[in-house]
């Protein structure tokens, strides 16, 4: 399976001068917990909701200050043609929570940790659901 299977799309993204608070409203709006930032089509760098406690609330920066001073960057990414073993070594090797996932040198969408879990949770339980049948004394469904 790849990332492109269960990656969210279309990715939602911002401009570097969208406000801090019009990236918050915007996370909240679309119950989401990262805004890739994007310039002239180019991905430049990325907030997260985390960014946002830490770096604006935390930090007593003005809601008014464009994302583009709190983003952080350069941008780890992943392709949307990984296979989902190889993407599951990169969140553990780079401990984020999310990753723009690119396509033809252009967002095709996010892939989260929890995209990730839900997945391979589907995948245990059909591997499983035999077996828990057949310990249960029941027929399989045909």
């Amino acid at each position: 399976m790849r990332v492109a299977d269960i990656m969210r799309t279309p990715a939602v993204t911002v401009a570097p001068e969208t406000s801090v608070r019009d990236a918050a409203r915007r996370l909240t709006a679309e119950a989401i917990g990262c805004l890739p930032v994007e310039r002239d089509g180019r991905l430049v760098g990325i907030v997260t909701d985390r960014d946002l406690v830490a770096r604006v609330l935390a930090a007593g920066t003005a809601p008014d200050t464009p994302v583009s001073r709190l983003m952080s960057s350069p941008v780890l990414t992943v392709r949307a043609a990984d296979d989902i073993a190889t993407v599951c070594r990169a969140f553990r090797r780079a401990e984020v929570h999310r990753f723009p996932v690119m396509e033809g040198g252009r967002i095709a969408g996010v892939v989260s940790v929890d995209d990730m879990m839900l997945q391979i949770h589907g995948e245990f339980s059909a591997l499983l659901e035999p077996a828990a049948r057949a310990a249960l004394g029941e027929q399989p469904d045909r």
